[in-house]
C-alpha cells in the first residue's frame, strides 16, 4: 500500500506539472505567456531563473550537501507544441487551453493534439530536479519555438552549455529507448502568385481527403503512410485526364513536421459527376493498391459548392500541381549502418492559399547527414525553376552524431536496466532534436535523449502511456544520484 500511495504521488505530482502548461495555449513562436508561467513556477520552487531575450528559461538548483564537486547535468526540453485539432472541432490555438482527458491507460486531449511533446518532458524533469535525493548542480533549459525554426536552440547563449558535463534531452517518446543520435533538417517553401481569372466551367466541387492516419514525420515516415496533400494533388491530375479542370482553392496539411492527414480542393468543371466519380473512386484503389494495410481508411469526399467568382488561372495550377507531385513525400533511403533506421526523408507538409492569392507549400527534408541536406537546398533552387515557385531556404539545422562512447549513455542503460530488468535500446532516431545545436556549443557535451511513451505525437490522437511517467521520473533521479556518486 505504501508503494502504491507513493507511486501516485509521482504520477500526480507529474500531472500537476502538466496540467499547468496545459492550460496556456503555447504554439510555436507564441511561448510569452508559458514562459512568463515557467518563470513565475520554477522561482516559486526554489531555482534560480533567468529568462533570456527569446523567452528561453534556465533555471539552475544547487547539488545536494556533499555532491557539490560533481559536473553540472542539465536537464532540457522546450516549451512550444504543434497544436492540431479535428476536422470541425473548434480550437483556436492561440486563445484556447487544451482540455485534458485522462483515462486508466492514457493521457488524451479532446479534439486537439496534447502537447505531451514536449509538456510532459519538461513537467517530469521539473519533477525530477525537485524530488531527486542526491545530485549534483543541475540545470533545467526550457527552450521555445523547436517545433518550427528551433530558434530557442539556436539563440541560447553557449555559455548555458559550456560549464556542464552532461545533458538529459526530454524529448524522446520511447521510455525503454535511448537516444544518442538524431537527424538534422531544413525548411524549405515554395511561393507564387496565383493569378485569378474567371471560370468558364459551370458546376463547382470541393474535394476532400481524408481519414488517413498522419502523424510525425520523423517518427512515423517509417510507417509509409499515405500523405493527403500528394494524393488530391494525383486525383486532380487524374481529373484532367478526362476534361478541364479549374482550381479555385488548394488548402492540406496542418505543420511543415506533420505528415498530412487532410487536404481540400476546390474545382470547377463540366465533366459529369459521373466521370468524377469514377476517377476519385480509381484513384482511391490506386491508393489502397500502395499503402495497403498501412493507411487503410482513406476517404474522398465529392460535395457541390457554389460557383466562385475566380479561380486560378491554368498555367498556375498546372505548375502548383507539378509542384505538388515532383516533391518526393516520405522515405528517399535507409541507414548502411543502423538497420531499420530512416536516414534521408522529406515531408510534404502543408499547402496554403493566402489571401493575396499566393500558392505557399512547406516542404521539410531530414538526414542524418549535413550534405544531404545541402543537396536538398541545391534541390529547391532547380525545382524552384521548373515550376515557378521561388524556394525560400530556411536555417539548417545540424545533426547529432552518435557518440558511441558516452558514459552518460552507458550509466543511464545500466539505470535502466536494474531498475526493469532487461536493456535499454540505444541508438540513434530520425527525428529532429534540439541535440544538434546544443553539440554545436560544446562539442564536449556527453548528451542523451529520453522521454516517457507517447503515441501519434502532433495529430489529434496524440496520447501518453500514464505507466512509463512514474518510470520515467526514477531513471532520471537515480542517473543524477549515479553522476554525483561518481564524480563526487
Amino acid at each position: 500500500m505504501k508503494e502504491a500511495a507513493e507511486r501516485d504521488t509521482v504520477l500526480e505530482g507529474v500531472l500537476d506539472e502538466f496540467a499547468g502548461l496545459a492550460a496556456i495555449p503555447r504554439p510555436s513562436g507564441h511561448e510569452k505567456a508559458v514562459s512568463n508561467y515557467l518563470k513565475k513556477r520554477l522561482t516559486e520552487l526554489g531555482f534560480t531563473v533567468v529568462q533570456d531575450e527569446y523567452k528561453n528559461i534556465i533555471a539552475d538548483k544547487a547539488a545536494t550537501p556533499g555532491c557539490e564537486k560533481a559536473p553540472l547535468t542539465i536537464l532540457q526540453g522546450h516549451m512550444d507544441m504543434v497544436c492540431v485539432a479535428e476536422d470541425g472541432y473548434d480550437y483556436n490555438p492561440e486563445k484556447d487551453p487544451i482540455k485534458l482527458q485522462r483515462g486508466d491507460t492514457y493521457l488524451e486531449a479532446e479534439g486537439t493534439s496534447l502537447g505531451g511533446d514536449d509538456g510532459i518532458g519538461v513537467s517530469v524533469a521539473i519533477y525530477a530536479m525537485l524530488h531527486a535525493k542526491e545530485h549534483g548542480p543541475l540545470r533545467l533549459i526550457v527552450t521555445v519555438d523547436e517545433e518550427c525554426g528551433m530558434t530557442g536552440a539556436i539563440n541560447l547563449d553557449a555559455k548555458y552549455l559550456t560549464d556542464a558535463a552532461y545533458l538529459i534531452n526530454c524529448d524522446s517518446e520511447d521510455y525503454d529507448e535511448l537516444t544518442i543520435g538524431s537527424a538534422g533538417s531544413v525548411d524549405l517553401t515554395f511561393r507564387r502568385p496565383m493569378k485569378q481569372v474567371e471560370p468558364t466551367g459551370m458546376r463547382a466541387w470541393t474535394i476532400q481527403v481524408g481519414g488517413l492516419l498522419g502523424g510525425h514525420s520523423g517518427a512515423e515516415i517509417d510507417k509509409e503512410r499515405g500523405n493527403a496533400i500528394r494524393t488530391l494533388a494525383l486525383i486532380l491530375l487524374a481529373l484532367q485526364e478526362r476534361g478541364t479542370i479549374e482550381l479555385n482553392l488548394f488548402t492540406g496539411g496542418k505543420a511543415h513536421n506533420a505528415i498530412p492527414d487532410t487536404a481540400l480542393a476546390e474545382i470547377v468543371t463540366d465533366l459529369p459527376l459521373a466521370d468524377l466519380q469514377a476517377v476519385i473512386d480509381g484513384q482511391k484503389q490506386h491508393f489502397h493498391d500502395v499503402y495497403g494495410d498501412a493507411d487503410p481508411d482513406l476517404t474522398v469526399d465529392l460535395t457541390p459548392v457554389e460557383m466562385p467568382a475566380t479561380v486560378i488561372q491554368a498555367g498556375d495550377t498546372q505548375r502548383l500541381l507539378r509542384l505538388l507531385t515532383v516533391l518526393h513525400t516520405g522515405i528517399y533511403a535507409m541507414s548502411t549502418a543502423v538497420p531499420g533506421l530512416v536516414a534521408t526523408s522529406a515531408n510534404l507538409g502543408v499547402v496554403r492559399m493566402m489571401k493575396n492569392h499566393d500558392a505557399v507549400v512547406e516542404f521539410f527534408p531530414r538526414s542524418s547527414s549535413d550534405e544531404k541536406i545541402e543537396e536538398f537546398c541545391t534541390l529547391a533552387a532547380i525545382v524552384g525553376q521548373m515550376t515557378g515557385f521561388a524556394p525560400e531556404i530556411g536555417t539548417q539545422s545540424p545533426g547529432w552524431k552518435e557518440n558511441k562512447d558516452s558514459r552518460l549513455a552507458q550509466i543511464m542503460s545500466d539505470v535502466f536496466a536494474k531498475q526493469n530488468g532487461r536493456p535499454m535500446k540505444v541508438g540513434a532516431i530520425h527525428a529532429g532534436l534540439e541535440c544538434g545545436w546544443h553539440f554545436e556549443k560544446n562539442p564536449k557535451l556527453d548528451m542523451v535523449s529520453t522521454g516517457v511513451t507517447a503515441i501519434d505525437i502532433h495529430s489529434p490522437q496524440e496520447k501518453i502511456v500514464l505507466a512509463t511517467i512514474r518510470p520515467q521520473v526514477e531513471l532520471i533521479e537515480e542517473t543524477l544520484r549515479e553522476i554525483a556518486s561518481l564524480e563526487a
